[in-house]
């Protein structure tokens, strides 16, 4: 099955279903992937019409500066850099970037980049309240998606023996929290 990362409808005179997804053991997202999600999806959304004018249907990966939606895309990506922003104002402030430290409960702790492990630079972010987050692209991402050595999602198997199989859309798996459709 898949695990979905992000949904929102984009605009008003052409909307935009846009959706990215991840296969839920972990392997990478292909372009067949893509496929498979998108005639479920749309075979589904042609039964049910949820959204009432035409519309695009744009399915793909989260990428490599893939949104953060959910507290175990946190504990995956613990080590590595990202960039918050809060809802509301913590110590002064919205905007946060650093590494992810890890998650303690529903909060997320990242440490300014230039910061020691145990620095004081260290940031706690209510997870309800991040308006977004993502992983920040860099050289070390990368190259462990090159050498297919990405994290594996928290609840997915330390190697998947069998290709993703989803072949339809009861398959998906939506996240129980998330975060603002604007991120």
């Amino acid at each position: 099955g898949f695990d979905l990362v992000r949904l929102l409808l984009i605009g008003s005179e052409k909307p935009r279903l846009q959706l990215m997804a991840e296969p839920s053991n972990g392997d990478p997202m292909t372009v067949e992937h893509c496929e498979e999600i998108s005639r479920a999806l749309s075979a589904l959304l042609d039964v049910e019409d949820p959204i009432k004018d035409a519309f695009t249907l744009e399915v793909s990966s989260a990428g490599l500066d893939r949104p953060l939606t959910r507290l175990t895309d946190f504990e995956r990506f613990t080590g590595f850099k990202a960039k918050a922003e809060t809802r509301h104002l913590v110590d002064g402030r919205r905007r946060f970037s650093g590494i992810i430290v890890g998650v303690e409960g529903d909060q997320i702790v990242l440490r300014a980049e230039d910061g020691e492990p145990e620095s004081s630079d260290e940031a706690r972010l209510n997870f309800g309240d991040l308006a977004k987050a993502k992983l920040v692209a860099t050289d070390e991402l990368f190259e462990l998606a090159k050498s297919g050595k990405l994290p594996r999602p928290v609840s997915a198997p330390a190697a998947a023996s069998e290709p993703a199989q989803t072949t339809d859309s009861d398959n998906l798996n939506y996240p129980t929290t998330g975060q603002d459709p604007e991120s």
